[in-house]
């Protein structure tokens, strides 16, 4: 019976990593950020559009369709208003429930608009402002173009936090770092994607894995050269993965990750550190360097382009589910 006492008395995974990382839920549904309790929530159209179609949902959904139902305007109009009113209403209820920061995104068709970016995530903190949502809440998630990054440089200049996403090389987190931005949110799993694809393999160890080496190399330029953005590790494919970037300043998990690894009794050590490389030196790119460095690395230009083309579908498909309500 002590034995099993013992057993039971180990911390998980999970909660070593909380000691290590500040944990962040990949998710938009209120539900499983409640039961893992993270200290910040990271949301995306994808996830949005995933958690609106769930039934527990259902109303909040009814009631955005509805107010978008008594407005005037074009339908298309209305439809993305739509969509920016319930992403503000998940981020209101998931600040909540958090402690700190929840992200939400702008629309990727704006990706290569810098005027535009900044309108929207202007806009974004007005809403939130009117659901009683404090902008020191709220990262306003951009993706990681040269236009992007320049509007997350006005943004945060003007108080409004910024998560820059999609990041896939060192090119894009040092404009990102000279731009001041508060976070990054460098993508392992997609690179590790790219990487087993062009090298015909299965996987990867974790010591070995692309997307991790990505992540630890971002993260010793950013400690080495006193970068006050904090660093987050996301778009994890399994918790080899995130173990091995563990002690990274946070780390963005889905539901199904966070289970695996609330399960999972092993000792974990900090490992964000280890196996690393010396850092780069500090390089201050111009737009023509930060295009050039992009244009010459096909892994981070293809999952970038990529990415934003799946954020901007999910975003249409969200605007036509709400279409179709009205």
């Amino acid at each position: 019976m002590q034995q099993a006492n013992d057993h039971e008395a180990q911390p998980t995974a999970l909660e070593q990593l909380r000691a290590l990382s500040t944990i962040v839920a990949d998710t938009g549904e209120i539900q499983s950020i409640k039961q893992y309790q993270p200290t910040d929530a990271t949301t995306n159209p994808s996830l949005v559009l995933a958690a609106a179609q769930m039934l527990e949902y259902a109303g909040l959904l009814d009631d955005v369709i509805a107010q978008a139902a008594g407005q005037s305007g074009r339908l298309e109009e209305r439809a993305a208003d739509a969509v920016d009113h319930l992403m503000t209403l998940f981020g209101r209820d998931i600040t909540g429930i958090i402690p700190r920061y929840v992200s939400t995104e702008v629309d990727a068709h704006l990706s290569f608009n810098t005027e535009l970016t900044i309108a929207k995530g202007r806009e974004f903190i007005e809403r939130y402002s009117q659901l009683g949502v404090d902008r020191s809440r709220v990262l306003i998630k951009i993706a990681s173009t040269w236009e992007g990054i320049r509007a997350a440089s006005v943004l945060e200049a003007e108080g409004i936090r910024c998560n820059m996403t999609l990041i896939f090389s060192l090119a894009q987190a040092m404009a990102c770092f000279d731009a001041g931005v508060t976070l990054i949110s460098p993508f392992v799993g997609r690179i590790t994607d790219w990487y087993k694809a062009s090298d015909g393999v299965d996987g990867y160890a974790p010591e070995q894995d692309p997307g991790v080496a990505s992540v630890r190399r971002i993260y010793a330029y950013a400690k080495a050269h006193a970068y006050p953005t904090q660093v987050m590790a996301a778009s994890f494919r399994n918790s080899g993965q995130i173990l091995a970037l563990a002690g990274c300043d946070l780390l963005t998990i889905s539901p199904k990750l966070l289970a695996k690894l609330g399960e999972t009794q092993i000792p974990v050590q900090r490992a964000i550190d280890s196996g690393g490389r010396e850092p780069d030196e500090r390089v201050a790119l111009d737009e023509s360097g930060f295009r050039w460095r992009m244009t010459s690395d096909a892994m981070a230009t293809e999952k970038l382009a990529e990415g934003i083309r799946k954020f901007a579908a999910d975003q249409a498909q969200l605007q036509s589910l709400i279409a179709a309500g009205l």
